[in-house]
């Protein structure tokens, strides 16, 4: 792995404390030919990020020259105005207050953070946080403390040139912690071309993919050249050490896998669920309205915005209808309304919580089709069975024990033509990562009820019609995108 080190002026870093190569971002700026054909990990340490200054052309040209850095220019506009920041305000200062106790109940007016590591193990939490959130080199947090609640009043950059004896000696310690870091042992192994990370939570319920199954893709990848090592939410800023990244929990835009998607998208590497994605598919209001521009068909539907607008979705749809909250998974905040009475009490009760709703015409099949789609092109189908006595693939039941269907498992070739064509379709107004459209046939024609970016993909389910090519499609996908020219 190749290290380069950008300085505003040859005299900010001696060569002699890093093994690493060391250059002005002037002479990176002018040399766009140096490192071609390599992939390097850029560390930025211009003593200004400001807009358009060189700091701030060094990480933008980084980019395009397909080289990893930090920090990334998004990062450099974050940190420019705390109006642009102040969202991670909430969580950072949470973790901060944590500290308290161990600092002995005091906080000084400034703490420094460097590649997410604090002064000292009392601050690893909130370092750590602070890192996940920015990834810099080097930052400055001012704090504002009061007998019960520290608050943040500044993050920013805290350059080579305004630090301190101590600080840089600090520094530099921290910088060999974090380009030493190893990926884990592979002795007596041929080693891998690439290295994909796979986010998992191991405690998750009903997670897209069960652990066994990506230990199956993981014998398959490893015979492309390819290693796959699971990694948890707390293994953010260890990200930019792999090369890919394939999301194997519960995607939400509100928790850490969105985060982990958007640092994989500015570390330019390949990722399922990409951020879009993400934003897309966890929004049924807005499936809803891209598929009908496109001309996929989908089921009559009304979108509620107030109770005003309950009468109209009854006289449209009829009953029973479908109520959904917009984001919502695995058949949660999906209910079936027998009444006007059902539906006027659970659309004020959810009505508080989200500005929209959307009813739908209900559509009673005894299965739902799933068909995944990978990169634009079908990737396997089944059907998914409805729990038992139940009008939903999953039954959340009282005692809070999920109840799930069955499955019945088809080659591509099986499934009819017609199906398949419009889960292409509607995956494709998504992006070009991989969904499971979920579909219902009927006598009237084939209904594209959501598009999801977080798929379940097990082995012996979801891979029973096409076996083990579903897998390497899969490898493949990824591979393709790090071999691309220029990349």
């Amino acid at each position: 792995m190749t290290w380069v080190i950008l300085t505003g002026r040859q005299s900010d870093l001696d060569q002699v404390a890093t093994p690493h190569k060391i250059i002005t971002n002037r002479d990176y700026l002018a040399h766009p030919s140096l490192f071609r054909g390599q992939q390097p990990k850029v560390i930025n340490l211009s003593n200004n990020y400001a807009y358009q200054s060189r700091g701030y052309y060094a990480s933008l040209l980084a980019g395009s020259r397909g080289h990893k850095v930090i920090p990334t220019v998004e990062t450099m506009i974050d940190l420019s105005e705390r109006k642009l920041y102040e969202h991670a305000l909430p969580e950072l200062e949470l973790a901060l207050n944590k500290c308290r106790k161990d600092l002995g109940g005091a906080f000084p007016t400034k703490v420094c953070i460097f590649f997410g590591i604090g002064p000292s193990k009392i601050w690893d939490r909130f370092a750590k946080l602070l890192f996940d959130w920015f990834r810099a080199p080097a930052l400055e947090v001012h704090i504002k403390d009061s007998a019960e609640w520290a608050s943040i009043r500044k993050i920013g950059f805290h350059p080579l040139a305004r630090m301190t004896e101590d600080e840089e000696k600090s520094f530099i310690q921290c910088l060999e912690t974090y380009t030493n870091r190893e990926w884990r042992d592979t002795k007596g192994r041929t080693p891998a071309r690439y290295t994909f990370a796979t986010l998992v939570d191991p405690h998750e319920e009903l997670p897209p993919s069960e652990i066994s199954s990506l230990r199956y893709w993981a014998k398959i990848a490893e015979k492309m050249g390819v290693e796959i090592e699971p990694i948890t939410k707390r293994d953010l800023a260890k990200l930019a050490n792999y090369d890919a990244l394939f999301i194997r929990e519960t995607t939400s835009i509100s928790n850490h896998t969105y985060r982990f998607a958007r640092r994989a998208q500015q570390e330019g590497m390949p990722v399922i669920d990409d951020p879009l994605s993400m934003i897309r598919c966890t929004n049924k209001v807005y499936l809803n309205e891209l598929m009908a521009y496109n001309k996929v068909p989908v089921p009559p539907t009304v979108m509620i915005a107030g109770t005003s607008d309950l009468e109209l979705a009854a006289q449209t749809l009829g009953f029973p209808l479908v109520l959904k909250i917009p984001d919502s998974s695995f058949s949660r905040g999906v209910k079936k309304c027998a009444d006007f009475e059902e539906l006027k009490t659970l659309a004020t009760e959810w009505l508080e919580d989200s500005d929209l709703l959307i009813a739908q015409k209900f559509i009673p099949t005894e299965y739902d089709w799933r068909v995944g789609v990978l990169g634009g092109q079908p990737l396997f189908a089944v059907h998914y069975l409805m729990a038992k006595k139940h009008w939903q693939i999953v039954n959340h039941k009282a005692n809070g024990k999920p109840d799930q269907g069955g499955i019945k498992t088809f080659t591509l070739k099986e499934t009819p033509a017609h199906v398949v064509e419009t889960a292409v379709k509607a995956a494709r107004c998504i992006g070009d990562g991989l969904y499971g459209v979920d579909l219902k046939e009927t006598k009237d024609g084939v209904f594209v009820i959501e598009v999801n970016d977080n798929p379940n993909l097990d082995h012996g389910w979801e891979d029973s019609g096409e076996k083990d090519e579903v897998w390497v499609r899969l490898t493949q996908w990824f591979l393709e995108r790090l071999d691309r020219p220029g990349r």
